[in-house]
């Protein structure tokens, strides 16, 4: 079984994220890791390697340095990566990364795809399906399992109250949650035999992309303005047994008239 996982670099979350001048994310200002959300997608096809045979490639659109990033992934079990990397594409909105990375997913060969649902940075959560669609593949989302039978993927959707079981034939993209297990610690020799996989770096030009189509020049959306949030207002804590709360809750909100 072949399978690609998107993985992308983002700014530590443990750290503070800030704007630069240009009100894009300074991304020099906290240290990269590999994405909390797509480290579940990571997991979850070394889970299906480990069941079924198979590869797994990372496919990151960063800056050069990502290569570093991605290693973190290959010690936890991937075997490869393909970086897309080009300096047109800074500053390029989530449609352009969307076609670049599609147009990146046809040079792979691949049973299926996996990803997280949403990355750090930006959260949108739209990149995967825009892939799919692009790509024409099925698209399963928010999977809390993720099973291979065959020529069919199944996958547990959840939702506010329970799941649906989905399948769809090969090859698919599956966005995972993690519900799907908690990611492995990279092991010594996971990170030693990371420092010798390969990762492979291409260009727009490589892809056949146009910067003027889907570099940041092109971006269709643009931060135009930031600004701190305010300030928090004074709280007021209310104690008791439940009907002297609520009874005091009912008076608070009658005097505000939210009643």
């Amino acid at each position: 079984m072949r399978i690609v996982v998107l993985a992308k670099p983002v700014p530590d979350t443990t750290g503070t994220e800030r704007l630069g001048d240009d009100l894009r994310l300074d991304r020099l200002s906290s240290p990269p890791i590999v994405n909390p959300n797509d480290e579940y997608a990571v997991e979850q096809a070394i889970r299906l390697v480990e069941a079924h045979g198979g590869e797994i490639t990372l496919l990151t659109m960063a800056p050069p340095g990502a290569t570093e990033t991605m290693r973190k992934a290959l010690a936890m079990g991937a075997h490869g990566g393909l970086l897309v990397t080009d300096d047109a594409l800074a500053g390029a909105c989530a449609l352009a990364t969307t076609r670049v990375l599609a147009a990146a997913l046809a040079t792979l060969d691949h049973d299926l795809v996996l990803a997280g649902a949403a990355s750090a940075d930006g959260g949108a959560g739209v990149v995967a399906a825009g892939i799919a669609a692009i790509r024409g593949l099925p698209y399963l989302s928010y999977a809390g399992s993720v099973e291979v039978l065959g020529d069919r993927v199944r996958i547990h959707r959840l939702h506010a109250t329970g799941y649906t079981v989905l399948e769809a034939p090969l090859p698919a993209f599956v966005v995972v949650t993690q519900m799907v297990g908690e990611p492995r610690y990279a092991s010594l020799k996971g990170i030693m035999a990371a420092r010798s996989r390969q990762i492979r770096s291409v260009s727009l030009a490589d892809l056949g992309l146009d910067p003027a189509e889907v570099g940041g020049s092109a971006a269709t959306t643009r931060v135009l303005a930031a600004r701190r949030p305010a300030e928090r207002g004074a709280t007021r804590v209310v104690r008791g047994s439940p009907a002297e709360v609520a009874r005091e809750i009912v008076d608070l909100l009658d005097e505000r008239r939210l009643l």
